[in-house]
């Protein structure tokens, strides 16, 4: 069976999604994610697009272990300097440079001629070869761009030394067998390059224009963890992955990917972006496995395989329960935190105990989300300059809504503080602001429960705008306002950090 490259964009084309800004700390976070997944290729960013894309794609470079890490380059010398300076330090460097080739992006987006352009890919793709031995072009808007010129574009990508030939449908514009017909062309002129394809999903078909690709002789997907990306996102890396194992009969082909990561991975991105991911969504969502019609539940309990075409574990779901109370102690906590893949360390053990013990006294059962929930919001305070010390909320139909914060500084020193607000949440941010004296703008709140039932425990989501940036701050706790203060700390603290320049 042939081996398809999961090529994935997560940290590039992911982040360019509104409001998905991550920073360096969260962006090493999921590239190990991402290599410990298996994943082949990994776009760290765009070096040249800020010191802060530079800057992770250098420390992620450092780290990772098998992945070959990437930085996307436009033709130009500096952008493919850039990339080559940030990915000096990386075992298995990849500069990824591109140019569109179709009418209308030539005319109105680049505005080159079509001689121009083919002499920036030449010289482009020269450059990058001169830094680096894998070099990989990308014809944007391949798949609206004239055949004849596209094949000429790509020819002399090859002379030049270009090792991956992509061919992107950059605005999701093409159906399943137009795509195929297209890959099969482009392979046929090039039988022994590497053909990868990059479809993004306006029409919802982006996983099945790369599965088609895949039928044409494309050996390399670009992809995303929950399909994450520019206006309707990119091929999701869990559907693309799963397909291609579920109906390997179909492709004849396999992946790297450890499919029973998949559903940790894509946790670990909805929670440091601050997207949820859908119920629905494939795979990954909350509802991929869950069975409420009779009918369903009857033939699946009489045999899986009437209503499921892969089991709910193969790509890291726990079909059975944790049962946790009050009683239980440190060792039996400890011991499902490692079946649900987590190795908690030394410094956290103590936390994340009292935090269980608070819970179970306040909910009879504590569920497998519930404990990733508390682990998540603990480390997401790591290097936090400011943390909750106590909060207290006095609110009524009759009364003004007023907040008494107490936080601790840099670990030891006290401030506390009483403001007023329109509500409780609006209350605990003006005390915050005041004893911060930090300046944003609240733009976002969402929460939502992690398990069902009265006493579940809520996830809440901040997204707050400071000097023309988005911060995301997450928060969970069993008390809506408590996780909204945590969450409103969180956000805020990370803008202090960026403002540090760290």
């Amino acid at each position: 069976m042939k081996t398809i490259k999961i090529f994935d964009t997560t940290l590039r084309d992911g982040e360019q999604a509104p409001g998905a800004s991550l920073n360096t700390e969260e962006k090493i976070r999921i590239a190990m994610a991402l290599d410990n997944l298996g994943v082949d290729i990994i776009e760290a960013g765009f070096a040249i697009a800020s010191r802060d894309d530079s800057l992770a794609i250098e420390e992620i470079s450092k780290i990772a272990q098998k992945a070959s890490i990437c930085s996307l380059a436009r033709a130009l010398p500096q952008d493919i300097e850039a990339a080559f300076k940030a990915l000096k330090k990386a075992k298995k460097p990849r500069i990824h440079t591109f140019v569109s080739t179709s009418d209308i992006h030539m005319k109105y987006q680049i505005r080159k001629t079509p001689q121009q352009v083919l002499k920036m890919t030449k010289e482009a793709v020269s450059l990058a070869k001169s830094f680096c031995q894998d070099v990989e072009f990308s014809a944007m808007d391949a798949s609206r761009s004239d055949i004849n010129f596209l094949l000429e574009v790509f020819t002399l990508a090859v002379e030049n030394g270009a090792k991956v030939l992509n061919v992107p449908d950059t605005v999701g514009w093409m159906m399943p067998w137009e795509f195929e017909a297209l890959i099969k062309k482009i392979k046929t002129k090039f039988p022994s390059i590497t053909i990868s394809v990059h479809c993004h999903n306006d029409l919802g078909l982006a996983t099945a224009n790369a599965l088609a690709a895949i039928k044409g002789g494309a050996s390399q997907i670009e992809c995303a963890i929950n399909g994450l990306g520019e206006r309707g996102g990119n091929t999701a890396l869990e559907e693309i992955t799963m397909a291609i194992k579920t109906r390997s009969e179909q492709f004849k082909a396999k992946t790297n990917i450890n499919n029973k990561k998949l559903l940790k991975t894509s946790k670990l991105v909805s929670n440091l972006v601050g997207f949820p991911v859908p119920p629905n969504k494939a795979i990954v969502g909350k509802n991929a496995f869950a069975h409420e019609s009779g009918i369903h539940q009857d033939g699946v309990l009489k045999k899986r395989e009437t209503f499921e075409i892969m089991s709910a574990q193969d790509v890291g779901w726990d079909k059975n329960e944790l049962v946790l109370g009050k009683h239980s102690g440190r060792a039996a906590l400890l011991d499902r935190y490692k079946e649900l893949g987590f190795e908690l360390k030394e410094k956290e053990v103590l936390k994340i105990f009292k935090r269980f013990k608070d819970l179970a006294d306040r909910k009879k059962e504590i569920y497998d989300e519930d404990l990733e929930a508390i682990l998540e919001d603990e480390r997401g305070k790591i290097g936090h300059k400011f943390q909750l010390d106590l909060l207290q909320i006095s609110t009524g139909n009759k009364m003004t809504p007023t907040a008494t914060i107490r936080l601790l500084k840099n670990g030891n020193k006290e401030l506390s503080t009483a403001a007023t607000g329109t509500g409780p949440v609006d209350a605990i941010c003006n005390a915050i602001n005041q004893l911060t004296k930090e300046k944003n703008c609240l733009t976002e709140f969402s929460v939502k429960a992690v398990t069902a039932g009265i006493d579940a425990v809520a996830e809440v989501t901040i997204k707050i705008i400071k000097k023309g940036r988005t911060f995301t701050g997450y928060g969970a706790d069993s008390d809506i306002i408590l996780a909204s203060a945590k969450a409103y700390l969180s956000a805020l603290n990370r803008s202090v950090k960026v403002g540090k320049g760290e």
